[in-house]
């Protein structure tokens, strides 16, 4: 079956379409759209006219593509931005009426969980570690064991959130970085009963940037995860905190939609490498999409 899953983040839109069987599945195509749909309303709780209209465009795009590949089933994910917005269901409601796409919008729990059944499809750990997703939005922290979920919350600690929370200096001051890591801690009272992790499992996005930035080459497109040593990581996240928004446009791995907000991802992150004491780091491709083919996947096998 020929499935089509897009997942409408606060910043990003992707689209995700493969071939899946009860024991695998094989991509067929992978894009994605900056849409910047939490943009100038999501502390407001609403999703204003020019982010529709940048989403609507994406729709455009994606729906195109996904009637060129002759997709079986398409469906979409909307989550931080859309689930707390005044407007949200009746945003998604208009896209599923003019694009004929099914969109299902998802409680934090529930998007921890899908990113959970998409990392682990490909990771595994015998330690304990932090599986950590980045979005503009929110952020989900998942804490496995032998690849079993112990704990998981989401917290409304996205980048677009913190970005439109306060002005920052370019690049960031002192007092900057300090403010960020109280907003943080303020925030994050649900993380305080993860037990430390030594090994941190990022997902996706920022992390598959992080990655490129480290070795100047775009991420491999294989299915499998790949460690990043700790101490790269840790020299490009204080490039990045240092860096100004100049100097990351003319950064040939970091795309357009995450120039803005790279600083405060990058402090996000060392703030987890030092909460949990982490001294191990793995990029996971796989996230929320891949979570939803897994599902699907195992529905094959009932």
């Amino acid at each position: 079956m020929r499935i089509a899953v897009i997942d409408l983040g606060t910043n990003t839109f992707n689209l995700l379409i493969a071939d899946v069987n009860a024991s695998n599945f094989n991509i067929v195509h992978n894009s994605k759209e900056g849409v910047a749909l939490g943009m100038g309303g999501i502390n407001e709780k609403t999703i204003h006219s020019d982010a529709e209209m940048r989403a609507t465009d994406a729709f455009e795009k994606f729906s195109s593509i996904i009637k060129s590949f002759h997709v079986d089933k398409a469906i979409g994910f909307g989550t931080s931005a859309i689930r707390d917005a005044y407007n949200g269901k009746e945003f998604a409601l208009r896209l599923e009426e003019r694009f004929g796409i099914p969109i299902e919008i998802i409680d934090g729990k529930r998007e921890a969980e899908l990113i959970y059944k998409g990392v682990t499809w490909i990771v595994e750990v015998d330690k304990p570690a932090l599986i950590m997703d980045i979005g503009g939005g929110s952020t989900e922290f998942i804490r496995v064991s032998k690849n079993e979920e112990i704990q998981s919350c989401s917290l409304d600690i996205g980048v677009s959130r913190a970005y439109q929370s306060f002005q920052f200096q370019d690049p960031l001051s002192e007092e900057d970085c300090e403010k960020l890591l109280a907003w943080f801690e303020e925030k994050s009272d649900e993380l305080t009963q993860f037990s430390n992790c030594t090994i941190l499992i990022g997902a996706s996005g920022s992390f598959e940037t992080f990655y490129e930035m480290v070795h100047n080459e775009v991420f491999p497109s294989k299915m499998e995860s790949i460690y990043l040593e700790k101490e790269e990581l840790t020299e490009t996240l204080n490039w990045t905190l240092k860096s100004t928004h100049s100097e990351r446009e003319d950064h040939p791995f970091i795309i357009p939609i995450r120039r803005k907000m790279a600083p405060i991802a990058a402090m996000k992150t060392k703030w987890v490498l030092d909460k949990f004491g982490i001294d191990q780091v793995i990029i996971c491709p796989f996230s929320l999409k891949e979570g939803v083919l897994r599902e699907i996947a195992e529905q094959f096998l009932k």
